[in-house]
Order: C-alpha cells, then structure tokens, then sequence
C-alpha cells in the first residue's frame, strides 16, 4: 500500500506492505510539515522518516531486498557514509570495484532513496545526478548539512 509523508522538503510516498518497504518516491511538490498524529497510519517508515527529519539516526526499517549482489554492495557502502558527508561517483566505484559510469546506472536504479542514501553521492566537479533530480538531491545535502 502506498502512504504518504509529507516534509518541508517535499512529499514522500512510500509502498509498505506492513512488513517490508519496497520503494520510497520523492515528489516535486513543495511539502507541509504535518502533525503525524493526525494521519491513520503509523509504522516502521513513517516512524524512521520522522526521525531522520529530526536529526536523529535510527537503524532501518526492514527493506525490500536489493534485485542484484552488486546491489546489495552498493546499498551497505551507501549506508556507512554518514549524514552531512559525500562521496564521488569515482571513490564509490573503487570501493567497490567497478566504473563510475556503472556506478551512476545502479545509484539511479536504488528504490529507496534517503535510506539508502544514493544523494551522498557527487560528481567529481558538481552535484551529479539524482533519479528524483537535481533540487531533491541538493535539498537533502543542505538538510544534512554537507557541503
């Protein structure tokens, strides 16, 4: 079931089937802080969510798992690298043994941006790509507080 989040930085609809989440979609329009109690639905994603836009750092809900091995690589690379920090597309790929350009394709590819923290990482010389675009993607380095 799909269920939203809403934030200062923009709406987040989520799939959660009630026990894992299978995608996170960032949406373009300019978000409202809302009182979560007000809306019908509490769990593990919205609880997370809440508290990542609070600053504080919480182990994950349960996720869908990644479609390939490289993908699950990838996803516990971009899970180490912390909130405020950033890596190149280039020093991804050394880590973990592939090109940058290959690197890009599976970082577009992840469905659970934010969670798996795919906006940590940067091109060599700007901000790079972003499967939600560019303002999503500088919105949430701002908010982290990486420079």
């Amino acid at each position: 079931m799909i269920y939203l989040f809403s934030t200062t930085l923009g709406q987040i609809h989520y799939d959660w089937d009630g026990d894992i989440c299978h995608r996170i979609v960032l949406r373009q329009e300019p978000g409202i802080k809302l009182d979560h109690s007000l809306l019908s639905h509490a769990d593990p994603v919205s609880e997370w969510l809440e508290h990542y836009f609070n600053g504080v750092v919480q182990s994950l809900p349960p996720l869908a798992p990644a479609a390939t091995r490289f993908q699950q690589r990838m996803r516990a690379a971009l899970v180490k690298i912390p909130a405020g920090e950033v890596r190149t597309y280039g020093e991804m790929a050394k880590v973990l043994h592939t090109s940058p350009r290959a690197m890009g394709q599976a970082l577009g590819a992840n469905p659970l941006p934010i969670m798996i923290p795919c906006h940590r990482i940067v091109a060599a010389d700007g901000l790079g790509g972003f499967a939600f675009g560019s303002l999503w993607k500088q919105k949430l380095l701002s908010f982290e507080g990486a420079h």
